[in-house]
């Protein structure tokens, strides 16, 4: 039996971790903040302070730390969120463009036409 190996190719995305968003929909619509760190596979991002879950922690004994209730962020799928233009403070769009003295791609903003 041949069994063919799952290649598939991860999508870029139009964030990085450390880009300033704004939360497009869901519950956390409006809030803006960074991103913390970005799960390319499921195509969801962790924005710092936003989409608090409480979670149950057992207590460890080793590490001297109390059981209870903890707060963190939960991740929001990547179409949810629009990075903010830094010239404007407003969400925008994200292109890719040729740098014309570097010759590197390069990011930029669709509202302002400045590169991010």
């Amino acid at each position: 039996m041949n069994k063919k190996k799952e290649v598939f190719k991860l999508q870029k995305l139009h964030v990085k971790s450390g880009d300033k968003v704004m939360v497009i929909a869901g519950d956390e619509k409006g809030k803006t903040g960074n991103i913390v760190k970005v799960l390319r596979e499921k195509q969801r991002v962790i924005v710092e302070g936003l989409n608090l879950v409480k979670k149950a922690v057992k207590p460890d004994q080793q590490n001297n730390q109390p059981g209870g209730f903890i707060e963190k962020e939960a991740s929001i799928h990547i179409s949810n969120v629009m990075l903010i233009d830094p010239k404007t403070n407003q969400p925008s769009r994200i292109g890719r463009r040729r740098n014309e003295k570097t010759g590197k791609l390069e990011r930029y903003a669709k509202k302002s036409n400045t590169a991010i």
